[in-house]
């Protein structure tokens, strides 16, 4: 399978892939109309492949108070705190299709601050901003301010993960070179 775009650590993948990859690289395709390019980068080590979507799997798609579209945001303003290409791009393309407001997308990934936010999500925004800019300065004060908008401390648990994981995925991106599946930049305009 070829990417749309080599990265700059251009590791081969498994070949061939074990059947259950496979399976699901073929899930990917019917359902996405492409393999992800970050899919595709993993592949080279089957376990590091497994243990990424897994990882990935529970924090966006599991249960959560969260919805798929909070999380998605959340991974936007990471990823454009951390100009991360790949990641603005793709999940870009998320909000745009989860909120069915391609302006809302593009105003996520050029200035969150810009778009037409509920108190709720500016909170929770502002501290996923806030942990990727400064994690050691989050205080007890920054715990309540989501509280008070009706954040759980499950849910301040789960936009911390989103935003963990997003600091963790744009620094393997960026420093990868990981490109974007060119499919994405027209996806639900």
């Amino acid at each position: 399978m070829a990417k749309d775009a080599p990265t700059a650590l251009d590791l081969p993948m498994v070949d061939p892939l074990p059947e259950a990859t496979q399976k699901y690289f073929e899930v990917c395709q019917d359902k996405l109309g492409m393999i992800p390019n970050v899919l595709q980068a993993y592949a080279f080590d089957i376990d590091k492949l497994n243990t990424f979507t897994a990882m990935y799997n529970d924090i966006m798609l599991g249960v959560s108070n969260l919805s798929k579209l909070e999380r998605e945001m959340i991974a936007v303003v990471v990823s454009s705190v951390n100009k991360c290409y790949y990641c603005l791009t793709a999940h870009g393309a998320a909000v745009r299709q989860l909120s069915g407001n391609p302006i809302l997308g593009e105003q996520m990934v050029m200035n969150w601050r810009v778009a037409d936010l509920d108190a709720r999500q500016w909170a929770m925004l502002e501290f996923a901003e806030s942990l990727t800019v400064a994690s050691a300065k989050t205080t007890e004060s920054d715990r309540q301010g989501l509280r008070d908008v009706g954040f759980s401390d499950r849910d301040i648990f789960d936009i911390a993960s989103v935003a963990g994981f997003f600091n963790m995925t744009n620094r393997v991106a960026s420093a990868t070179n990981m490109r974007p599946n060119d499919a994405y930049h027209a996806q639900f305009r």
